[in-house]
């Protein structure tokens, strides 16, 4: 169920007979046809547990099903949207930035302190990203937003990539993640450029940044 993008901020989806996709609920902008919006009490990640395991960290995201034979219009606050195709591969990909995906997606919950250790739940307190990723597997479309647009940054073999965290929206691949603090003495007193935390990714796959450092 392929997204179509309407311009840098909408997207449209062919909703079929047999299939639904999930959506943030308040993204529909419009739509034709018949078409139902019925909240997902799971969240449509990871099942009971998953919605358990976001509702401990206070991160869960409402999510609607749609179902019907149609065409809906999605956006939400403004936000840029980009359109990623799965093609048997893991996205992972903070909860709030998922505008719609492709309900044949396998939908799942990653704790991050499983890549980092305790970094990675350093990350989560320090940076405001969760603790819990969601995870996206298979076959199929996901719109995901973010401030100001995109750009696709190649993680390579003994080329890590090192992204602000704040910046950071999404990554696919074999890729393994942990909080760097490489900050000197100005930095700490205030003196430096104020980067403090970097999100450093290595391994092989793609990094998603945003152009800004402002949260949804």
């Amino acid at each position: 169920m392929p997204f179509r993008s309407l311009n840098s901020r909408m997207v449209e989806a062919q909703v079929l007979p047999g299939q639904r996709l999930f959506s943030q609920r308040g993204a529909m902008l419009a739509y034709k046809g018949e078409v139902s919006f019925t909240p997902s009490i799971t969240g449509g990640q990871g099942g009971v547990m998953g919605m358990i395991g976001r509702r401990i960290a206070n991160e869960a995201t409402p999510l609607m099903t749609v179902e019907g034979s149609g065409t809906v219009m999605f956006g939400h606050g403004g936000h840029h949207v980009h359109v990623i195709e799965l093609t048997g591969d893991t996205l992972y990909v903070e909860a709030d930035r998922l505008l719609a995906f492709d309900g044949s997606l396998q939908q799942g919950t990653m704790f991050m302190g499983s890549q980092g250790g305790v970094m990675g739940m350093v990350r989560g307190q320090v940076t405001g990203q969760g603790l819990f990723t969601t995870t996206l597997k298979g076959h199929g479309s996901v719109a995901v937003m973010a401030h100001g647009g995109f750009i696709e940054l190649p993680i390579q073999p003994q080329r890590p990539v090192h992204v602000d965290p704040q910046a950071y929206v999404a990554h696919r691949g074999d890729v393994r993640n942990k909080l760097s603090t490489a900050i000197g003495w100005r930095e700490m007193i205030g003196r430096g450029s104020g980067e403090a935390f970097q999100l450093e990714l290595s391994g092989n796959g793609t990094v998603f940044v945003q152009a800004s450092e402002e949260k949804l």
